[in-house]
């Protein structure tokens, strides 16, 4: 590693290094998405949210191209 290269000092890693960990949810943050997953006015209607998510892939899996507007 040359001088001139970022380090975290912390674990003399090249600081790009620390930015592909998937971060951990703490047990406040946990039970903050569990209740807003039982809220419908945060989360909406599962059903109709898994319809829009299933209609959106198949449309997207269908785009040719960049920019494509449906």
């Amino acid at each position: 590693m040359t001088e001139s290269t970022p380090t975290d000092e912390s674990e003399g890693t090249p600081a790009a290094a620390g930015h592909d960990t998937t971060p951990i949810a703490t047990p406040e943050e946990e039970a903050a998405a569990d209740r807003a997953f039982d809220d419908p006015e945060l989360s909406g209607d599962h059903q109709e949210v898994a319809r829009h998510y299933r209609e959106m892939t198949e449309l997207g899996a269908n785009v040719k191209g960049e920019g494509q507007l449906p």
